[in-house]
């Protein structure tokens, strides 16, 4: 999909990820609306590509219609990035074994709340005006939409409880999304790693293959793996150690993991 001359909308855009995508998409052409709660970056780099910036809490169904409105001003509304997330890290139990101690319920529920629940509310609501514009090309595509998963949904470590469910959840939800959106021609794509950017079949029936996600992924891939290290130095968490590997007790019962050194 060509995106020149069309509106895009980046949550989290102010910075990390959501700033490089920002700036690859303008570079292609797009104009960027940057949506975020950071209005300072925001603003600054809103004006440094161009685009425009809406301080947007991705919880906030009045923020997301505002965001969207306003990248109907700057051209047809083609594009959704979600970048916006937050990545808390925190042990299921405490230390001195008491119930206050125990990982904050709050925590987990804000967590959820916008890494999971706002990127699903921006989704139904630039989809909205997605689908009111004209196809592109003969292909019948209207727009595309990528969501911001993590190698956390697949192989959380420790302290990552919170993440790895919203991030599960944004990997599940993608495909009946996609699904969904398919009889309106909007491709749904979820960026997980530089090697997976899953489509559902229906959806590639309606639009043509976009090297956008590549692209972004590309941007990004440094980014990934920085903050993974972060979470790795503050909680604590490691990998297996190469020695070790799981098995499973037999080929044809597949129940119960076992770990053997």
């Amino acid at each position: 999909m060509d995106i020149n001359g069309v509106s895009a909308i980046v949550t989290g855009g102010a910075s990390g990820l959501g700033a490089a995508t920002a700036r690859l998409l303008a570079e292609q052409g797009a104009k960027v609306v940057i949506a975020d709660v950071q209005d300072e970056k925001g603003e600054a780099l809103a004006k440094e590509l161009g685009g425009a910036f809406v301080h947007t809490d991705v919880t906030s169904e009045a923020d997301g219609i505002a965001a969207v409105d306003a990248a109907k001003e700057l051209g047809p509304v083609r594009v959704l990035i979600n970048c916006a997330g937050v990545g808390w890290p925190g042990r299921t139990i405490g230390k001195d074994g008491q119930y206050a101690s125990a990982h904050s319920l709050d925590i987990f529920s804000k967590v959820i709340g916008i890494n999971l629940i706002g990127s699903f509310n921006l989704i139904r609501l630039a989809a909205t005006a997605i689908s009111q514009e004209e196809p592109v090309d003969e292909f019948g595509e209207r727009g595309a939409i990528v969501n911001t998963a993590s190698v956390a949904a697949f192989d959380g470590q420790i302290g990552q409880a919170a993440y790895s469910a919203s991030k599960g959840g944004v990997v599940g939800m993608t495909l009946p999304i996609a699904r969904d959106l398919a009889r309106s021609a909007i491709r749904v794509c979820r960026r997980t790693s530089p090697s997976s950017a899953p489509c559902s079949n229906a959806a590639r029936r309606n639009s043509r293959p976009s090297a956008m996600t590549s692209a972004i992924a590309s941007a990004s891939c440094a980014l990934k793996r920085r903050s993974m290290r972060r979470t790795r130095r503050r909680t604590g968490a490691r990998r297996l150690p190469a020695t070790w590997r799981f098995t499973w007790p037999s080929p044809m019962r597949r129940t119960t993991p076992c770990i053997r050194r």
